[in-house]
Parts: C-alpha cells; sequence; structure tokens
C-alpha cells in the first residue's frame, strides 16, 4: 500500500504544519504486471474555497506497475478529481 500525505507549511514552519489531504493506495490485483489499485482519500476543509472535509473511494485501473510511482500517483488524482466526494 502506498500512502500519501499532503501537508501546508506556512511560511515554512514546520510547527505550523497541517495536513490538507491523504491517499492511501492500494493493489487489488495480486500484484500482476497490469493492476488495478483501490484509492482512499480525504481532504481537509479549505477555508479560501468553501469545500468541506471529505472522502472518497475509487479506482484506478489497469495502470502498469513497471513504471515509476509517478503515473500511479498522476492517475490517482486524475481519478480524485472526478470522484463523488462524501462530506464530513
Amino acid at each position: 500500500m502506498l500512502v500519501v500525505t499532503i501537508e501546508v507549511h506556512p511560511a515554512g514552519i514546520r510547527a505550523l504544519r497541517r495536513t490538507v489531504g491523504a491517499l492511501r493506495i492500494g493493489n487489488v490485483s495480486d500484484l500482476a504486471s497490469i493492476s488495478d489499485y483501490r484509492v482512499f482519500a480525504m481532504q481537509s476543509a479549505n477555508p479560501l474555497t468553501g469545500e468541506a472535509a471529505g472522502a472518497a473511494e475509487f479506482m484506478v485501473l489497469g495502470h502498469d506497475r513497471r513504471q515509476q510511482v509517478w503515473p500511479l500517483l498522476r492517475r490517482a488524482c486524475e481519478e480524485a478529481m472526478k470522484a463523488d466526494w462524501v462530506e464530513f
């Protein structure tokens, strides 16, 4: 499983950091060369955009595992943008 945590460090100050999003990406294809992944995403509320905190679960299908991690992360982010989010 890949776990990605997205943090904001205001003015670069680690002590002020806060988590604004997270992804958990798990292979559901027994590590096949071309794999499917279940993704769970969470985001915190964003007062600048008015978006509520929420979560979404979705799939990344048919990913070639012989690539670097970045194409999988890109695909997960693309699917997150299209997902049906449930507000907290």
